[in-house]
């Protein structure tokens, strides 16, 4: 179960994350094995445990086995050579295991409201010996409204939401690339993930994978005032 994933170390808190069935593949173990979320936080001392965590502007680093259970579901579509959309890319985390699941060829770009958790994030990636990646443009992170996407660097093979939506956002849809899917907390006080795919020929069907709670997909000034 999720809450008993917590680990001492990084290694452990990954193979209690697929002891208890949450992380299936060798690709998704490997690339979140080679992720230290120490490098993310704001309190080392406490990186291993199976929970959010604030960083600072209101905003959170989601609990691992959300970032674990979104690669999994968006793993069809993180094939080398991908490119994928992060909406509120927070510290950063998630955009290094993404990372690492396109590789080599692939390009992640992180879209983020606070300029602050923008910067925070770059230093974070290049603590974690990632700044190539992003001088390179294999890693993009951007001060922007995630809700509205990034349609310059679109279409996107996968789309992941770190936040919770109270509709889909129209854009984020018109972004992903056909075949292509998004994996989003949709909902105010009832939220629930929503896995959404998008086919060969543009047709989108929805499907409702789990409960969740989720802070709120907003704007900066809504999100600092909270």
């Amino acid at each position: 179960m999720a809450w008993r994933c917590t680990g001492v170390t990084n290694a452990q808190l990954i193979a209690n994350m697929k002891s208890h069935g949450i992380i299936h593949s060798e690709s998704v173990l490997k690339a979140m094995n080679a992720v230290d979320r120490a490098h993310y936080v704001l309190s080392p001392a406490e990186a291993y445990e199976d929970s959010p965590q604030p960083i600072g502007h209101n905003a959170t680093i989601s609990a691992p086995h959300m970032h674990a259970y979104a690669c999994e579901h968006l793993l069809p579509y993180l094939r080398p050579g991908a490119k994928v959309l992060d909406v509120g890319s927070g510290s950063g985390y998630l955009v290094a295991v993404l990372h690492r699941l396109v590789s080599p060829g692939g390009k992640v770009v992180g879209v983020e409201h606070i300029k602050e958790l923008v910067d925070f994030s770059v230093e974070n990636l290049k603590k974690d010996g990632l700044g190539a990646a992003v001088n390179k443009g294999e890693i993009v992170m951007i001060a922007g409204d995630g809700r509205l996407g990034c349609p310059e660097e679109g279409p996107f093979d996968a789309i992941h939401v770190g936040a919770a939506a109270p509709t889909v956002p129209e854009a984020l849809i018109e972004q992903l690339a056909s075949p292509g899917r998004m994996f989003i907390p949709v909902g105010a006080f009832l939220q629930y993930i929503e896995q959404i795919d998008k086919d060969a020929h543009g047709d989108v069907n929805i499907e409702r994978v789990m409960g969740v709670r989720y802070v709120p997909l907003t704007d900066r000034q809504l999100q600092e005032q909270n």
